[in-house]
C-alpha cells in the first residue's frame, strides 16, 4: 500500500480537493437519480459491447484530453479509458522505439493511453487497470512521460455530462499515487514480457493485455487523505 504520508501537504491538498469535487459529482447526480455510468450512456440507444460511448468519444479541444466508456470484461459493468493526445502532451514526451502497428499509419498524430477505470454496476469505480498498446490502439511512451502527462489532463466541457467530465478529471487526481504506480508497473510488464517472448512484438501480443491493476475505494481514499494532512499538520 502506498504511503501518502511520504507526499507533500501541496500533493495531499490537491487530492482532498480532488475527493471533494467527487463526493460533489455523486451528490448531484444521487439527486437526479442517476449516476457517473448512467449519463455517459444518456441517450445513446441500446448499449452494446465494444461500442464507444457516448458516441465519438468525450474530447476536450483545448486540454486535448479524451475518454470514452465501453464494456467487454467479466467482473464489471464497464470501464473508461483516458488518454492525452499529442497536441496536449509536454513539449519532451516522445514515443518511445516501437513497432509501427496499421492504426499508427491510419491516423495523424499521436496519443498516449492514461488509465483505465473499472465501473460497477451501481455507477461506482471499483479498479483502476492499464493495458499493453493493442488494446486501446495508442502510442507507447516511458512511464515518466505518462505520469507528465497526468497534469494535463482535464474534460472541460459541459457536454455529455458536466459532473461525469468532473469526475473523471477529479478521479485522476484523487488516485494519482496509484495510478503512477500502476503505469510504472505496466512497462515493467511489458518489458518482462519481451524478455520471455524474443522474436514476438510485445506490443501487439495479444499474451499480453491488463499490465497492472489495483482495487480502489473512494472513501477510503479520501479518509487516507485526511489523516496524512492531519498528520502533516501535527
Amino acid at each position: 500500500m502506498i504511503n501518502l504520508k511520504k507526499l507533500s501537504r501541496e500533493q495531499l491538498e490537491t487530492m482532498a480537493i480532488a475527493g471533494e469535487q467527487v463526493l460533489e459529482c455523486y451528490r448531484v447526480l444521487q439527486k437526479s437519480n442517476s449516476n457517473v455510468v448512467a449519463e455517459v450512456l444518456r441517450g445513446q440507444g441500446e448499449f452494446y459491447e465494444f461500442d464507444h460511448y457516448p458516441k465519438g468519444d468525450v474530447y476536450d479541444s483545448e486540454t486535448h484530453s479524451q475518454f470514452y466508456y465501453h464494456s467487454h470484461r467479466e467482473g464489471e459493468h464497464g470501464h473508461f479509458h483516458t488518454f492525452l493526445r499529442e497536441a496536449g502532451m509536454p513539449k519532451d514526451c516522445r514515443p518511445v522505439k516501437q513497432s509501427e502497428a496499421d492504426f499508427m499509419k491510419e491516423r495523424d498524430d499521436k496519443l498516449s493511453h492514461l488509465i483505465a477505470i473499472s465501473m460497477n454496476r451501481a455507477g461506482y469505480p471499483i479498479a483502476l487497470f492499464t493495458t499493453n498498446r493493442w488494446i486501446t490502439a495508442d502510442n507507447w511512451y516511458t512511464a515518466d512521460n505518462v505520469i507528465k502527462m497526468l497534469d494535463r489532463f482535464e474534460i472541460d466541457l459541459a457536454w455529455p455530462s458536466w459532473p461525469v467530465n468532473i469526475w473523471v478529471t477529479a478521479l485522476l487526481r484523487l488516485f494519482r499515487p496509484q495510478i503512477e504506480e500502476l503505469v510504472r508497473e505496466r512497462n515493467s510488464t511489458v518489458a518482462d514480457w519481451q524478455k520471455q517472448h524474443p522474436g514476438k512484438d510485445a506490443f501487439e501480443d495479444h499474451g499480453c493485455d491488463i499490465t497492472s491493476t489495483r482495487r480502489i475505494s473512494v472513501a477510503a481514499q479520501i479518509k487516507r487523505v485526511n489523516r496524512s494532512l492531519e498528520a502533516t499538520a501535527a
